[in-house]
Formats: C-alpha cells, structure tokens, sequence
C-alpha cells in the first residue's frame, strides 16, 4: 500500500510540481518579492516601535518627543515602498532568467511602474505634483507583477530577435546597453503610457484599481479564506512529500496576495493599534502558526522525537536537527528522518499543519487570540518570540504557538514511535 501511493504521487504529482518548480515566471516573482524583504522587516520593527509594544505611556512619550513623526518617515520609505521594490526586483530576476540586460529590464519596469501610477495634485498658490505612497506599498503589488512580467517580456523579445541599437566594440558595456535598450525601452513606455491613458477615460482611472477589482478582491478572498490556507497547506505538504521545496512553489503564487492582506491589516493598525484587523489569513500566519519548524510543522515531530527516540539513528539525528528546527529551516528533517517519500510518516505531515491553521483561524476570527497586524518579523524566529511579535505584541500570539507546538507533538507522536521501534528492531538484529 505505501509503495502504491509514493508511486502515484511520483507519476502524476512529482512532474507538475517540477514544472511549476522550473516555471521561470514563478521563480522571478518569488525572487523579486524577496529583495524587498530587508526593507519591509525594518519597517516593521520602526510600526512596533512607533506603537510603543502597545504601551500607552511609551507610545505618548514617542509622540511628544516627535520620535514617533520620525518612526513613521522610516515606515513609509521601507514598508510602503514593496510596490515599488517588487516592480524592479521581478523585472531583473526575469531578465536574468532569460539571459538578458536585467539592469535595463528593470529600470524599464520601474518607469513603466510610476507611468501607470496615478499623480497626486495639490491644491493652492503653486499646485505641485508627486506620487502617493497608496500604489508604492503592497496596494500596488499586483501591478508590479503584471508590469514586470509583461514589460520583461516585451523586452527579451526585442533583444533575442536582435531589434537593438549596437555600438561599436570599443564602447563601454554600460554604454552599449543603455543604447540597446532604447528601442524596446520606447516600446514598453509608448504600451504603458496608452495604458495609463486607456484607463484615465474610465471609471476606474487605472490599472491600480482595476486589478484590484479583478485580481484583488478574487485572489484576496481564496486567499484570506480558511479554505485556502487548509488547501495551500496540503499542497505544499505533498509537494515536500515527493522532494519538491513546497514552500518555494506555493510561496511564489500565495505570497503576493497575503502581503497584500498583510499590508491592509497594517494600515488599520497604523492608524489604530486597537482595532480589529480585517484579515486573519496573512503571511505571518502561515510562516509562525501553521508551518512551525517549517513545512509540516515539524518541530512537533522533532519534539516527538525527543520524547522518545530509542534507535541510535534518532538519537543522534535529533541533536543534528533541532537548531535548524528552532529556526524554521526543516531541509535537515525532511531529508535526514526522512520524510521525503517516507509514507510512515505522510499522514501527520499534512495533518498538523492544516490543523494549526483551523485553530489559528478559529482562536484569532474570535478574537481569543489577536489576529496578525501587518509586521514582517524574520521567517527564521523562533516560535513564542515570533507570535508575541507578529501579533503586535500580544502575549496571546505566543500562548497559541506553545499550544500548537504540544498539538503537533502529539499529533507525530505515534507515528514517530512507530519508525523509530522499526529502527531500534533493525538495529537490534544488525
């Protein structure tokens, strides 16, 4: 029986995940996104700072000194410019792909990104022009990828059908690119300037507003449901399951849209640390309550194995995977036990992760415990430290991790004494 359904999962499952995971799109965007990580976990430590760790007196005391006005200067040119960042970063992680200029690609994508991007007018004597900070956050994140792709996309084109301007071979590299770059660069701005003109004649004014009604509000829906954070969960759990980095391939298709969710909830705690975020499905969700120690929620199976690992193999494995355990690295579980193709261990795999989101989602959409305000904390903190941060500093975000941690033990715990007495009866014989 095991043998059959490792080979069905290898023969249907195992190829699409291979493709998905060779998808060169897909990687681009998963890659890009990521450059502006650095920015967006400072700009969150500046949000939990500028909110005083939800002390009051703390949170005056910043206000009065105008540290808080100077916390939020830092919040906008961080976390409100992921928009801005993922339209670059996809764009030259594309092009890089593909072999072509990825520094002009992604300059080409950058412009195109503010061309699209509606000005903001203001009144009086000397009317003056700028850009909001609304579209260079997670608010513009689905026109980043559009724009990255499709401008990417129009300029591999023109360089692989060799439609550039060369200069001679004396010229400077840097030279030579810029001039190659000109007439696919002219291109794409004519496309996305008859696009932001397009739209200016609609109801809708721009592409912004349009992807957020036909992208958005969809995408947003499925993925700030319950359902579909239990479906990427089980996903993403087969896919580990036939040796395929789950993460990587669900993460490249999901994580827009929870950062995009991620970065409503911040709005409203921006504004009001208090009041009730509008999503409980976001990226810290996933990442700190429903994948601790990493895909499968294996640190409850690396706990699992300390409580009672007789075999040699996992007493000694043990003590190599737990570190990287602790901090949400599970390559050393899920191909030192193995999991990988270990069907004696498949069923709690999949299950404790969908079971920490069901608790996760009940316990925070009642208000139990508080839901995830928008704060990007480091995908490599360990549990209770993370849910107090993730959750604004709520003592309740780390109750919920320990309690999950104790429901994934017990979840792996007889699966674990299984293949750990199979070892110790190997062993024994040997």
């Amino acid at each position: 029986m095991n043998n059959k359904i490792s080979f069905w999962l290898e023969k249907y499952l195992q190829p699409v995940g291979a493709k998905l995971a060779a998808n060169k799109p897909l990687n681009s965007i998963r890659d890009g996104i990521a450059l502006s990580m650095p920015l967006v976990i400072v700009g969150s430590m500046a949000l939990l700072i500028a909110n005083g760790f939800s002390i009051d007196p703390f949170k005056n005391w910043l206000m009065t000194t105008g540290i808080f006005d100077w916390l939020v200067k830092i919040i906008n040119a961080s976390f409100g410019l992921m928009g801005l960042v993922a339209a670059f970063g996809i764009a030259y992680r594309y092009a890089e792909s593909h072999g072509t200029d990825a520094l002009s690609a992604g300059i080409l994508s950058l412009a195109s990104f503010f061309l699209v991007t509606p000005d903001l007018i203001t009144s009086g004597s000397t009317p003056q022009t700028g850009i909001s900070y609304t579209y260079l956050g997670a608010s513009g994140l689905f026109a980043a990828i559009l724009i990255a792709l499709i401008s990417t996309a129009i300029f591999n084109w023109f360089v692989k059908r060799n439609i550039q301007i060369k200069m001679p071979d004396g010229v400077p590299p840097a030279v030579s690119n810029s001039f190659a770059a000109l007439i696919p660069g002219a291109v794409i701005l004519i496309f996305w300037g008859l696009v932001y003109a397009g739209f200016k004649m609609t109801s809708f004014e721009n592409i912004h507003q349009v992807l957020q009604v036909i992208l958005g509000k969809p995408l947003g829906a499925f993925g700030g449901s319950l359902a579909g954070a239990i479906i990427v969960s089980f996903i993403t759990s087969l896919l580990w399951f036939i040796g395929i980095h789950g993460g990587n391939i669900t993460g490249a298709i999901m994580s827009p849209i929870w950062l995009a969710l991620m970065g409503e909830n911040l709005k409203i705690y921006q504004n009001n640390p208090s009041a009730t975020m509008p999503h409980i499905v976001t990226q810290p969700f996933m990442d700190f309550f429903v994948y601790m120690g990493g895909g499968g929620a294996t640190l409850g199976l690396i706990l699992a194995i300390w409580l009672i690992a007789k075999s040699s193999r996992y007493k000694t494995l043990k003590t190599l995977i737990t570190p990287p355990g602790l901090f949400n690295i599970n390559e050393p579980t899920m191909f030192g036990i193995p999991i990988v193709l270990n069907v004696s261990l498949l069923i709690p795999f999949i299950l404790a992760p969908i079971l920490n989101a069901i608790i996760t989602y009940i316990t925070m959409s009642t208000g139990i415990v508080h839901a995830t305000v928008g704060v990007v904390v480091p995908w490599v903190t360990p549990p209770v430290i993370s849910g107090f941060l993730a959750t604004g500093s709520h003592i309740s975000g780390s109750i919920l991790q320990i309690v999950l941690i104790i429901l994934d033990v017990i979840i792996y715990l007889p699966f674990v004494k299984n293949i750990d007495r199979l070892e110790l009866k190997n062993e024994q014989a040997n």
